[in-house]
């Protein structure tokens, strides 16, 4: 069972609300006994200062020495008394804000709003409002703007209770409740668990990195081991604070959500696949091209264009013919990467590709029947396909068929049938990114293995790459989890 706790400073700080036994003050909490309790405890620190070693500073840092759930937390509330942090980079920031000043509001140099568990009154700063809180958790804050030649944030501030007017006592009122449903809407037997993974999808996914059998198998091997694996979505961000670990089954990029998680995941010393930096590095075919280089690695003869270079356009013929291959730095499943036949369809891609990305991708084109495949988890192959071109196309994955995207048929090996050198190089490509799991895509080139990509969230689908393993790549990635787990519970490093 999970209990919940409203701090406030002084039992006057809750009078305006309904009286709730969740509710104590800072002193009563603080006095509490320290023991081990095997129920979950959330906090919520509604003290009206967190100022170091005040009571609100001494009801995060001691909730988090009992084992507690805070919010604000210590780490939090040192945050927001650095200002060099308020220099959050907000997408278009002056230009939401000039928007959504009223007529006459040129002459506005200053003005803020409250956050209420994320949440604004004002629906055309949601979303920065939103970006704020899940930079700082903290229940109740203002964000104060300020206007030179551009706006930007100028501080964020917490708020106590007892300044509150009656709207805005409404409005927190309508927030806490909405929060806390949602933070704890499944308050249910998780001890019968001994651990709980937070399993990051997206229902509406076209082309998910699992299909729905195979998150179910994750969910009943998990089961098998002790571990309670609760599917979650980009809605659920305060929810990390639940759970033991992060595995993110949606497709990632490190400017959406799914990196939001796994940044917020690792503060929180959860055990994340996929973890932040093997997103970095695994997201961007131009980082990841210059790291296997600079290993030696095998890679197809590869070139870096840059926005307006007409000379470096000029020359990429000579240096890899055509026809050739460009791509995007981030796109993922295929998209966002073009073969092209001729100068003429060189400068038509170039220019459509160049307004997403200031670099770009050159390579030569290696035609082959299908990639290997090779499935890495900790450093050790976890299995081998084969992966055979869309038929009539020269990529597996087909966007531009007529309906929805096709894809090429697949082979599933023993990792101990699939070639040495393959399996040594897809070993070689992912020490150098990281211990999680990944997929490396190989072509053959003649006798020789080419190094294509390292995915970071490689395809788990049911069907295709447990085709040999079945529910033993399921519960192998699972147990990889709970040795994690139980190392992290132990104290040991990983």
């Amino acid at each position: 069972m999970t209990r919940l706790v409203l701090v406030v400073e002084k039992a006057s700080d809750w009078s305006v609300y309904y009286p709730s036994a969740d509710v104590v003050t800072a002193m009563d909490y603080l006095r509490e006994p320290v023991g081990v309790d095997d129920e979950r405890t959330h906090v919520i620190n509604l003290c009206r200062s967190y100022k170091y070693l005040g009571a609100g500073y001494y009801v995060s840092l001691l909730g988090e020495a009992r084992g507690h759930r805070v919010m604000p937390s210590v780490r939090t509330v040192n945050d927001l008394r650095r200002r060099s942090l308020y220099g959050l980079e907000i997408e278009d920031l002056s230009a939401k804000l000039t928007h959504f000043l009223p007529a006459g509001g040129r002459d506005t140099t200053d003005f803020g709003i409250l956050v209420y568990f994320g949440q604004t009154a004002h629906p055309a700063l949601q979303d920065l409002a939103r970006q704020v809180f899940e930079m700082f958790p903290c229940p109740l804050l203002r964000i104060e703007f300020e206007r030179d030649r551009v706006w930007q944030i100028s501080a964020i501030k917490p708020v106590g209770l007892h300044t509150l007017d009656d709207a805005q006592e409404d409005a927190f009122a309508e927030e806490l409740d909405r929060f806390s449903k949602k933070l704890w809407r499944k308050p249910k037997a998780r001890k019968q668990f001994r651990y709980d993974i937070a399993m990051l999808v997206d229902p509406n996914e076209a082309m998910p990195p699992s299909n729905k059998k195979a998150q179910k198998l994750f969910i009943a091997a998990g089961k098998e081991l002790g571990i309670e694996v609760d599917p979650i979505g980009k809605n659920d961000y305060q929810r990390l604070a639940e759970y033991d670990g992060l595995f993110i089954r949606e497709t990632t990029a490190s400017d959406n959500h799914t990196y939001r998680f796994a940044h917020r995941a690792e503060k929180e010393g959860m055990v994340v696949m996929d973890d932040p930096t093997s997103i970095l590095r695994c997201t961007n075919k131009i980082f990841l091209n210059d790291l296997m280089v600079s290993r030696k690695l095998a890679v197809p003869r590869t070139e870096i264009l840059y926005r307006d270079d007409a000379k470096g356009l000029r020359e990429l013929s000579e240096k890899l013919g055509y026809p050739l291959v460009l791509k995007i730095p981030d796109g993922s499943f295929s998209r966002g990467v073009v073969k092209v036949e001729d100068e003429a369809a060189l400068a038509k891609a170039t220019t459509e590709l160049f307004q997403h990305s200031a670099l770009l991708l050159a390579q030569e084109f290696v035609f082959t029947e299908f990639d290997w495949r090779i499935g890495v988890l900790n450093n050790e192959p976890l299995y081998a396909c084969k992966y055979f071109m869309s038929r009539g196309h020269w990529q597996i994955y087909n966007h531009g068929a007529k309906g929805a995207s096709k894809t090429g048929d697949s082979e599933t090996l023993p990792i101990e049938k699939a070639p040495a050198d393959v399996v040594k190089l897809a070993l070689k490509a992912t020490q150098a990114v990281g211990d999680g799991l990944y997929g490396v895509d190989i072509k053959r080139v003649g006798d020789k293995p080419v190094m294509i990509e390292v995915n970071d969230n490689p395809s788990i689908d049911h069907g295709v790459e447990d085709q040999h393993l079945g529910d033993a790549l399921y519960l192998r990635i699972m147990q990889e989890f709970l040795r994690r787990m139980e190392r992290k519970r132990s104290g040991a490093a990983d």
